[in-house]
C-alpha cells in the first residue's frame, strides 16, 4: 500500500484544503442564468431549497434519492482520501432520509505522472466504504488529468412520505449536530505539515464516518428537516435551513463540538478560503455577539468535508434522540434551536 511518506496527494492538488464547493452566492447567479425546469410532479426535491440531494418519485411508495460529489486530495494516504470522498458522498443520501443503493466512481487521475497503485488504493478504500453502507458499485468513468480527483455519484432508495429536506423545521425544535466541526482549517493545516500522526487520524476518521448511525439513530423520532454539513459550513447550511423553512435559527456556540487545535491553527491563519467565502456569504443573515471575534466566526463557518448530520426534531424528542445517538457512539450535541421570529436569519449567542 503506498504510504503518505512516499506521495503527497495534496500537494498535488491546485487547491489543497477542504475542496470546498463553488460559493452559494457564486452558485446562485449561474442557477439563475438558467432557463426554468419544466414542471413535474414526480421530482419531489430539485432546485428549489438548495437540497442535499434530488428525490425522484417512482411509485407511490417508493422515490430514488441521487446525488453526486467529488473534490481534490484533501489527505496524503490514498485509501482514506478514497473512504472519505466516499463517505461524503454517501451522506447525502443519509441526509434525505434514504438508503443508500448503488454509487459510480468519478475519476480524474494523472496515470502517466502516478504509480496506478495510487489510484487503486483510493477505489479500494471507497469500496470498502460503499461495502460499509450496503451500497452496491456499478461502475465509474475516468478521464486522464494532471490533478488527481475523486468522487462517486450515488443512488438511494425512500419512501416517498418519509423524505427528509432542509425545509421543513418548526419553532420549537431542537438542532442536534452529529459530528465535529472544524475539519476544513486542520486539513489545510495537514497540507501544511502541522499536524502530527494522532490529529491526522482524528480528522480522517471523523471524514470517514458514514452518517449511517445517525440516519438509522433518527429514523423513529419526529425529525422535522435534515441536512449535511459539508462545504457551506456549520452557519451555511444552517442559514439554508432557515431560510427553506421560513423561520429563524439560534445557535448556541458554547455548545458546537470543535475538534482539538482548530482555534489555535486558526489563530495562525490557517484559514481556507472557502471559508472566509463562507463568511463573507452569512454575513448579512447572520447576528454574532459583540464580543465574539472574527477567529471563532470564521471556525462556525469553516468548509467542512464529509460533516455530520444537523437534525431539527421536535423540541420534546431532542434529548431522547441525543441519547440514542451518542449511545450509538454518534459525537452528537445539541447545539441551538428554532424559533419563530427572525425569520431566514441566525442569532449566535
Amino acid at each position: 500500500m503506498p504510504q503518505m511518506d512516499a506521495i503527497k496527494l495534496t500537494s498535488l492538488s491546485s487547491k489543497g484544503g477542504c475542496g470546498c464547493k463553488i460559493g452559494p452566492a457564486d452558485l446562485s447567479e449561474v442557477i439563475r442564468m438558467l432557463p426554468p425546469a419544466s414542471p413535474n410532479p414526480n421530482l419531489l426535491v430539485g432546485l428549489d431549497t438548495s437540497d442535499d440531494a434530488g428525490v425522484y418519485r417512482l411509485a407511490d411508495d417508493l422515490a430514488i434519492v441521487q446525488t453526486l460529489d467529488f473534490f481534490t486530495p484533501i489527505v496524503d494516504d490514498p485509501y482514506s482520501f478514497g473512504q472519505v470522498a466516499a463517505a461524503n458522498a454517501i451522506s447525502d443520501i443519509y441526509a434525505m432520509g434514504g438508503k443508500p443503493l448503488t454509487a459510480l466512481n468519478i475519476v480524474a487521475f494523472p496515470i502517466a505522472t502516478l504509480d496506478k497503485s495510487i489510484l487503486a488504493e483510493i477505489l479500494r478504500g471507497a469500496a470498502d466504504k460503499l461495502q460499509e453502507a450496503g451500497a452496491a458499485l456499478v461502475g465509474g468513468h475516468s478521464i486522464d488529468d494532471k490533478e488527481p480527483k475523486f468522487g462517486l455519484a450515488v443512488t438511494g432508495l425512500v419512501h416517498p412520505e418519509k423524505v427528509r429536506t432542509n425545509a421543513g423545521s418548526e419553532p420549537g425544535d431542537k438542532l442536534i449536530l452529529t459530528k465535529p466541526i472544524g475539519v476544513g482549517i486542520l486539513t489545510s493545516s495537514l497540507k501544511k505539515g502541522l499536524l502530527n500522526e494522532s490529529e491526522i487520524n482524528r480528522v480522517t476518521g471523523v471524514m470517514a464516518t458514514l452518517n449511517k448511525k445517525a440516519a438509522e439513530t433518527m429514523e423513529s423520532f419526529n425529525v422535522h428537516a435534515c441536512t449535511d454539513v459539508t462545504g457551506f459550513g456549520l452557519l451555511g447550511h444552517s442559514l439554508e435551513m432557515a431560510k427553506g423553512s421560513g423561520v429563524g435559527i439560534r445557535i448556541i456556540k458554547d455548545q458546537v463540538p470543535v475538534l482539538d487545535r482548530v482555534r489555535e491553527l486558526a489563530e495562525q491563519g490557517i484559514i481556507p478560503g472557502g471559508t472566509k467565502n463562507n463568511h463573507s456569504h452569512i454575513q448579512d443573515s447572520v447576528s454574532f455577539p459583540e464580543n465574539m471575534d472574527t477567529i471563532d466566526q470564521w471556525i462556525l463557518c469553516d468548509a467542512v468535508t464529509s460533516g455530520g448530520l444537523l437534525i431539527s426534531i421536535a423540541g420534546d424528542e431532542a434529548d431522547g434522540l441525543l441519547a440514542e445517538l451518542l449511545e450509538a457512539g454518534v459525537e452528537a450535541a445539541i447545539i441551538g434551536e428554532v424559533m419563530d421570529d427572525h425569520s431566514g436569519k441566525i442569532v449566535v449567542i
